[in-house]
């Protein structure tokens, strides 16, 4: 079973990456005392579904086998490796 596969399963069937995983992930590159990127679970599904709208569109997942994932999931996981960044609306 891959790395992916073990994080998104698990006996009580909650998904993995958490929110909580997804948000440190977001804010890992925050200067202390700077205002962090995602403050909100709201923010973090309005980014992935953003990018799994965009994969939908056509663009190309980011990750290694994500053409074989749905849409959202190849979404949460670029999120969560870092592939894509979330930026505020000011940059």
């Amino acid at each position: 079973m891959s790395e992916t596969t073990q994080r998104k399963t698990k006996e009580d069937g909650m998904l993995h990456p958490s929110y909580s995983d997804l948000m440190a992930v977001v804010n890992s590159d925050v200067e202390p005392g700077e205002q962090p990127v995602v403050q909100s679970r709201y923010s973090i599904v309005l980014a992935t579904a953003k990018r799994a709208r965009q994969i939908v569109g056509g663009d190309e997942p980011l990750i290694y086998g994500g053409d074989t994932m749905k849409p959202l999931s190849a979404a949460v996981e670029e999120l969560y490796q870092g592939k894509v960044k979330i930026v505020g609306d000011n940059e």
